[in-house]
């Protein structure tokens, strides 16, 4: 088993406070790197969150690891390689690094012994679910993806060179981000996640992943935030488009995060699919 290298408790309502309250955290050794993760929960059901650019479980699912059901799921939480506290290695963008993530999740959940799981995937951690769904079918279960997008178009570039420079960002969205990795690492793996990225509008038709996207056989629920700055409605209907029987949920007030700021809304559309 993992060492678990800390452990803290969340406060859950008074009709689960019979399940397990706490979230440990570790990491494990897969596809030679150390992987952590968080995990809570003690539902038959498996569930992997998968984090945005630079994000990690304890900066992007905070209210999904104290809120969604214990009695339900185990959720896991993971930072994905060069994020979070899977460093080292530092973060690097070769071009098949969506490919690399989503191996490395499946990988992860194979180790911690989960024989199949649902995946809840927001922005980067979208599109690394799409590709895992994709390339491992029968590991699969259901998939809730929001903030995704599977091409790059010179729109999209234009507004990833607008967050290129993080000291632009507001203090609320990088103040998280400094804490966990200092100013200097933050900064720098930004600039290379823009450049990362920049470099998929350089194949045909912009290429991320929309190659893939008949081949995923799972539900899929797709949620899109309409007043999201980051990634236009556009991609979210192309994905409903081209995942055969997906399902597409609009949120009018919703932006990028919407997981977070409408966390009890999304909880709840999320747990009713995943059932």
């Amino acid at each position: 088993m993992p060492s678990k290298v800390c452990f803290f408790s969340v406060l859950l309502s008074p009709l689960s406070s019979h399940f397990s309250t706490s979230v440990t955290s570790a990491k494990v050794a897969v596809n030679g790197v150390h992987l952590h993760y968080q995990q809570t929960g003690e539902g038959e059901h498996a569930v992997l969150l998968l984090p945005g650019m630079l994000g990690s479980g304890e900066t992007d699912f905070g209210p999904q690891l104290k809120n969604l059901s214990k009695k339900l799921f185990t959720v896991v939480a993971w930072d994905p390689r060069g994020y979070g506290h899977s460093r080292p290695p530092d973060r690097d963008f070769p071009v098949d690094f969506f490919e690399r993530d989503a191996k490395d999740a499946v990988d992860l959940m194979k180790t911690l012994k989960f024989k199949k799981i649902s995946l809840l995937g927001w922005s980067d951690g979208g599109i690394t679910a799409l590709i895992a769904a994709a390339k491992y079918p029968s590991y699969i279960h259901k998939m809730v993806i929001w903030g995704a997008n599977a091409y790059v178009t010179e729109e999209d570039l234009k507004i990833w060179e607008g967050i290129r420079d993080v000291s632009k960002w507001s203090e609320k969205t990088k103040k998280p981000l400094e804490a966990l990795y200092g100013y200097d690492y933050f900064a720098r793996t930004c600039e290379k996640w823009v450049d990362g990225i920049t470099q998929f509008k350089r194949l045909p038709d912009g290429n991320i992943c929309r190659h893939l996207l008949p081949l995923v056989q799972c539900p899929t629920l797709i949620v899109h935030g309409e007043k999201d700055p980051l990634v236009l409605r556009v991609h979210a209907d192309f994905i409903h488009e081209h995942v055969k029987g997906s399902r597409l949920h609009l949120m009018p007030e919703g932006k990028h995060n919407l997981h977070l700021r409408f966390a009890n809304e999304f909880n709840r559309l999320a747990e009713d699919f995943l059932q």
